[in-house]
């Protein structure tokens, strides 16, 4: 009897060599053993950049919006695992480090949409470029996540729901809207210890 892992395994196995062939020169950068598994939408493939061994899972869209002369720069390191239903967006700069595990349903972007004309449907207004994103090598972002222009630290945990809209430094948690951290690792002590 075939187990489910089994079959996974071979769908990854699939996805990853019908991208290799299909898409992969279309990337700023294509590492070995990508796996985009039945992506949403991919737009500005010349502007991302897939390190080794990352996987995308299914329903996931992923844009590097050229607006202006900004070059948009969208980099997700080596064995970075991207949940269902993901939306990561770069207008600038966005970074994920190696080894990021990313829960499904999890909004990343460096920008926002203007809405300050109320005259203006907001549809119609700009796009605002909030701040660069920068997650941090080794970190967990939990479902539902929001992470919109900050820059999260090393080896961090971001708590499912949570909204990020400011700066998390290295070993830490954080939790809730907006996300405020309750845990730090305490490097001299060797433990977690609440804040």
């Amino acid at each position: 009897m075939i187990s489910f892992h089994f079959y996974r395994r071979v769908k990854q196995y699939i996805a990853r060599i019908g991208f290799k062939i299909f898409f992969s020169s279309k990337f700023k950068g294509y590492g070995r053993k990508v796996a985009i598994i039945n992506p949403d939408t991919i737009q500005g493939e010349e502007y991302i950049s897939l390190g080794d061994n990352v996987i995308i899972n299914s329903m996931t869209w992923l844009l590097a919006l050229k607006q202006d002369d900004n070059m948009p720069n969208l980099s997700i390191e080596k064995n970075v695992n991207i949940g269902r239903f993901s939306h990561i967006v770069a207008l600038k700069r966005v970074i994920i480090k190696q080894n990021v595990l990313i829960a499904d349903k999890v909004y990343i972007s460096d920008n926002i949409h203007n809405y300050e004309d109320v005259a203006i449907p907001i549809i119609e207004q700009a796009i605002l470029f909030k701040g660069d994103v920068e997650i941090g090598e080794d970190s967990w972002i939990g479902e539902n996540v929001s992470i919109i222009g900050v820059k999260i630290g090393k080896h961090c945990v971001i708590g499912a729901n949570s909204v990020v809209t400011n700066d998390i430094p290295d070993y830490c948690v954080a939790v809730g809207v907006p996300a405020k951290v309750i845990k730090q690792y305490n490097l001299e002590e060797k433990k977690w210890q609440s804040i």
